[in-house]
Parts: structure tokens; sequence; C-alpha cells
């Protein structure tokens, strides 16, 4: 009977406890401090912990995993999480509105139009109103399972909301787990003060943090959620996607309250405008609109293609542009001695950022558009992601602004610049240069060349500054009490490096070639390398008239390798790297009459157990070609997350798609 009592009271508690999760979570209306709610929590915990037979997998103190996960499963969707076609004008809204009526043969119908949130969109199941599990998009038929990751966002209920009038017995709801502004640019303040790679924006944020194996550092990330549609219900009915949304807000789910149901399409596009307008103003970040066909009958006869359905449409935002001020113009050095200007900005919030400064290229842009220091400009991101000047506001100028003068000398050395007859760029010949000294290490130790975890820009700054490096050779003889002199480097971080360091050593032989850094010797260009020569000796005695007749391999590249194995000072540096153990020759590069032998492979979309580089690695060791495009000549395609337009060409020309399993079943 006891037992019972105890039961009871638990139950109630964590009744208590989700009112107020919801309250705050959701509503954003908490009733009790944050003191009140911890002794409710305590106290559930002190009760579970002494009846652990009693805990139940949707208790408030359950959301977040004690230990670091293995890696995540692969689950499938009961139904396929489809992707959206765009549109980018008000013109081609109207051409979506055209196809709609048409095939509803006139009928009379309504859209919804609601946010599109910047995020990632997940699927989270449920059975018989309890949380079951919840998985990213993946492929759209199948995704990894994050329930453990997903259980640290707070908005997101463990059970519905008993007062609703009916629970499905089974539904696949879907939504877009997202980060806000405020704790993006908290995180990335962290992640630079530890010397780390900042996120690019909360989207890559939000994805970053929902593939982390560790629940427990995803809880510090703060992540939350909007719910805002269905993929599968059993034992429930809606007949309007609207009547949904007010479903979910009773049954607990987090909606999004800037929804609107339009009448026409004129409405439709009166209230996106409305939108790109005042999307500041949002705690997160959208890049666009959803318009919805409301009523789900319709949607059923409308259909879908193999890709998206034919009753909704994203209408994406024009590129976020930005008036600022150029306060100064300074020089970076690129780690070939290239010279770069670039514009220092007035800090102005970009497409989900602060950007403070941006690329000019070169001299003859700074030419062609006249940008003076002093100017006020037009600054957009390309690609929502690399900030570029679009001009200048002319008319605002006061007299005051100052002509930037063509360089004569490098800012990091000093030494004179030269400019080839046949190129824009204006370089740095100075093996010595410091500037250059960090690029090229920078480069060295890249994740697509010798993927020395941790040697990021703070720390490479810090050992070159320190006379601790004066090139990459010397990275193989740093010593633990070289590191530990670092700011920020404890002693588990030294440890760390010095074994990212040493497990590099035997990285493959194109990889090597590639982080040398020399002029034009891209990562394939290197794999064709590394296969033809088999090691460092062998390609640094070849003259240019061997190289140049080797297949893919031009003149200039050519010249340029001739040039590098010419200098004394980067051969003096090999000879030191070669005293370290490193690998600096590879037989049998490529496997020969391997699985892929001749055959050409596009990857596309985001691998989660590989990199772009490392997939196309493979397929050259399968004896394969790696291709940007898609050809009647390609062998398959291989497609991970958003793969894009190529999915759609490989299908109209009747090329094999297969997914990143097949793939690693291919690869061994």
């Amino acid at each position: 009977m006891q037992k019972d009592s105890v039961k009871k009271e638990m139950e109630a508690l964590r009744e208590k406890i989700r009112e107020n999760d919801d309250l705050y979570y959701v509503l954003n209306k908490p009733v009790i401090s944050d003191h009140e709610y911890d002794i409710l929590y305590r106290k559930l915990k002190e009760l579970e912990d002494a009846n652990p037979e009693l805990i139940t997998p949707d208790s408030p103190t359950q959301r977040v995993g004690g230990h670091p996960a293995e890696g995540f499963a692969v689950v499938k969707h009961i139904v396929p999480m489809m992707s959206m076609d765009n549109t980018y004008s008000a013109a081609e809204l109207k051409e979506f509105d055209e196809r709609v009526r048409k095939n509803l043969k006139d009928e009379e119908y309504e859209y919804v139009v609601e946010l599109k949130f910047d995020g990632v969109s997940i699927s989270l199941l449920y059975d018989k109103g309890r949380w079951i599990r919840g998985a990213t998009r993946g492929d759209g038929m199948e995704g990894d399972d994050v329930s453990n990751n997903l259980k640290t966002i707070r908005s997101i209920p463990l059970k519905f909301n008993e007062k609703v009038k009916k629970i499905p017995a089974r539904v696949e709801l879907r939504g877009e787990v997202y980060m806000t502004k405020d704790v993006f640019a908290s995180i990335n303040r962290e992640k630079e003060k530890a010397g780390e790679e900042p996120f690019k924006n909360p989207r890559n944020a939000a994805a970053g943090s929902l593939k982390l194996l560790d629940p427990r550092i995803v809880a510090k990330r703060r992540l939350n959620i909007f719910i805002w549609g269905l993929g599968y219900c059993e034992g429930a009915d809606f007949d309007k996607h609207t009547d949904l949304l007010e479903y979910l807000k009773e049954a607990g789910f987090r909606v999004n309250p800037h929804f609107k149901l339009c009448k026409n399409i004129d409405g439709v596009i009166e209230f996106c405008d409305s939108w790109e307008a005042k999307r500041e103003k949002l705690e997160f970040e959208i890049d666009g609109m959803v318009v919805k066909v409301n009523d789900l009958k319709q949607r059923q006869m409308l259909g879908s293609t193999s890709k998206s359905p034919r009753w909704a449409i994203a209408y994406k935002f024009p590129a976020e542009k930005a008036l600022t001020e150029v306060e100064d113009i300074i020089i970076q050095v690129g780690r070939t001695g290239t010279i770069t200007p670039v514009a220092i900005l007035k800090p102005v919030h970009l497409s989900g950022s602060t950007v403070s400064r941006a690329t000019l290229h070169n001299f003859d842009e700074i030419e062609r558009l006249d940008v003076r220091i002093g100017d006020k400009v037009y600054v957009e991101k390309s690609g929502e992601i690399i900030p570029k000047v679009l001009g200048v506001a002319k008319k605002k100028r006061t007299g005051k602004e100052k002509s930037f003068p063509l360089p004569k000398v490098c800012p990091a050395c000093a030494s004179k610049l030269h400019s080839a007859p046949d190129e824009v760029a204006l370089r740095c010949e100075n093996v010595g240069c410091p500037a250059q000294i960090k690029e090229r290490i920078l480069h060295f130790a890249s994740r697509d060349a010798m993927d020395i975890e941790g040697m990021g820009t703070a720390i490479t700054d810090q050992l070159v500054d320190k006379g601790l490096i004066k090139d990459y050779a010397d990275i193989y003889y740093l010593k633990m009490d070289d590191i530990r002199k670092l700011e920020r480097m404890a002693e588990k971080s030294a440890a760390n490096l010095l074994s990212a360091i040493e497990k590099s050593k035997s990285n493959d032989l194109n990889r090597l070639i590639y982080a040398l850094g020399i002029r034009y010797v891209g990562e394939h260009s290197a794999w064709v390398l590394a296969q033809h020569f088999g090691s460092i000796g062998k390609l640094s005695g070849a003259g240019v008239d061997e190289l140049t007749g080797i297949r893919e391999i031009g003149p200039v590249m050519a010249g340029s390798i001739s040039d590098f194995f010419s200098n004394k000072e980067n051969m003096k540096i090999l000879k030191r790297l070669s005293e370290t153990n490193i690998k600096m020759s590879q037989a049998g590069l490529r496997a020969a009459g391997g699985a892929l032998e001749g055959k050409a492979v596009v990857i596309t979309g985001t691998l989660k157990n590989y990199s772009r580089s490392r997939a196309e690695e493979l397929v050259r060791k399968l004896g394969g070609n790696p291709s940007s495009s898609v050809s009647k000549n390609t062998y398959f395609v291989v497609a991970g997350e958003e793969p894009g337009s190529k999915i759609e060409k490989a299908k109209a020309l009747g090329v094999k798609i297969i997914d990143e399993e097949e793939f690693k079943k291919i690869a061994g």
C-alpha cells in the first residue's frame, strides 16, 4: 500500500513538472520561480532514486542522457520526409498557384503560410501519446536516431497532454530544431576563446549539435523546436492543416504563432513580403516562407512528385543586403603569397551573423568598385556564407573618403611584391614571409590535408609568434613542454594535439603532397601525382617534361611543381620531415582491378561518416574517378543528406543512385 502511495506521489510530481515545462518552454508564461521548480524536480529525483523500478521513460528526469553514445542507429520513417521545391519571386508563386488550380479543377481552396525556419528538420514518433524516438531527415526514407539529443530540448513533450480530445494510436510529427541568435553568438564567443573554429550560422550550429555523441554537451547548446506538420497519423483525423496546428498546441507542442490563412495567392504574396521586412526582429533565423494548401483531402488529390509535394512550396527571400561603412582596408597574405585586400566594415547583422569584414578579391576589383576608406557600401552574403561588397553608395560621400593605394611591398615582411603578366594578383615571393608561414601551416594541418585535429588558427598563431615553429616540419618536433606553454592549453588538450600530430604521420601520400601547398596542386592532382610517382623522392626528381607527360598535369602546374622542388629551402624542410618517420612513399595507392575500376562516381549531399574529400579518396583507391557532374557515363551517384539537383538529373538519365550504407559496403 505504501508503494502505491509513493507511485501516486511520483506521478503527481511528474504531472506538475510537465505542466510547468509547458508553461515555461512552450507558452513562455512561467507561473513558479526556478527555485520552486527545482524543489519539485529534486523531490521527484529522490523518490526515483529510492524506487528505480517506478521510473517511467517519459519522466522529466530522463531527458538528458548520462553517457556518450557510440554512434547513431538508422531508423526508417513511416512516411518519407520529402523536400520542398523553392520559388524566388511573386511570379513563381503565381505559377505554383496556377498548377494547384488546374489540378484541383477549379475547386475552391485556401493556403496556410508559415515561416520557413532555418534549422534542422526532424521527425518525432509517438505511440499512444508517449514519445518513442526522434530522427533526422537523412535521405528522406531513413534518418539518424538522435532521441537522446532531442530529449535535451525541454519543449518536446515526452507525452501528449491528456486533456486533448483524442490521442492518436501512433503519430509521426515533423518539426524544425533551431538555435536562437543569442545562443549562437554565445557559443561562438566560447569557441573563439578556446581557439576553435566558430560555427558559420545558427543552422550549422544546430545540425552540428544534433550529431554530437554526448547529450550532456547537447543540453548546453540550448536548442529549441517548432512542430509544423504531420507525417503519419493513426487514430485521429484532421480536415485542415490549421485544425492540426490548433490540436498540436492543445497537446502540448510548441507551434509557431506566425502563420496566416490566405484565401488567394495575392494574400500569400502580401504576407510573404511583410515578413521579409520584419524577420530581423525574430529571435531565430528564417530564410523564407512555406505555402501549403490548407485542406488535407485536397493535398491527397494534388499528390507528390518523387521528391516534393505538389501542394506546398517554399518562397525563399532574396539574398540579404545591408548598408555599412568601410572603416579600413587591410591586406592579407595567403599561403602562396597572394595579396588580398579586405574591407574592414562597421559591424552589421546580416543573414544570421555579425559581418565586420568582406573580401575585395584583388586590386582590380577595388578600382572597378571605386571603393574608398570611409565609403558607405552595400554588403551581401554570397550563398549566405561569404560576405561580399556589392557596390558603393556614392551619393553618400562626404569628400573625406580616402583612396587605397596599390601596395608595393608585403605588409608582413616588406619584400617587394610581384605580378605575373597573365595574372591580376600581386604576390609576395619570400618563402620566409611570416604571414605565409602561418597560412602554410594551417593548410598543412587542415582536414583535407594532414588532418591534425586541434591545430587551428589560435594555436598556430601562438606557436609561430612564440618561435616554437617556423615551418610545417617543425610541427613534428614539438614536445609536451612546448605546447603546455600556450594559453588555454591544459595537459589533456596538449596530449590530444600531440596524439593528432603523431597519427597524421601515417596519412596516405596524396594527403602529404596536397599538404605541401604547391601552387596549383589541389586534392585531385595530388592523388594523380602520388599514384604516378609513389614517393616524394621520385616526385621531387621529376622534370617539367616528365610531369607534363602525365595525364591531367598541365604545363603551368608542372612548372610550379618543378619550381617547388628546385627551391633549396623547401628541400631542407622535406628532409626534416623525412626524419620524423612520416610516410613519404606509398605503393599501390589505387587498387588494380578495384571494384570501381575506370568508373565515374558522383558524390552529392552531406555524408554522415565521410567528408567529401575522404569519400572521393575511397573512390580513387577502388580504381574509380570522382566527378562533380552527372552524365550518362556516371556509374552511380552516392546521395547523402540534402543532395540537391544532381539526384534529379541522375533520375532523368537513369543513373543508379545509392545511399551511404551501400557505398560503405562497396568501399569495404
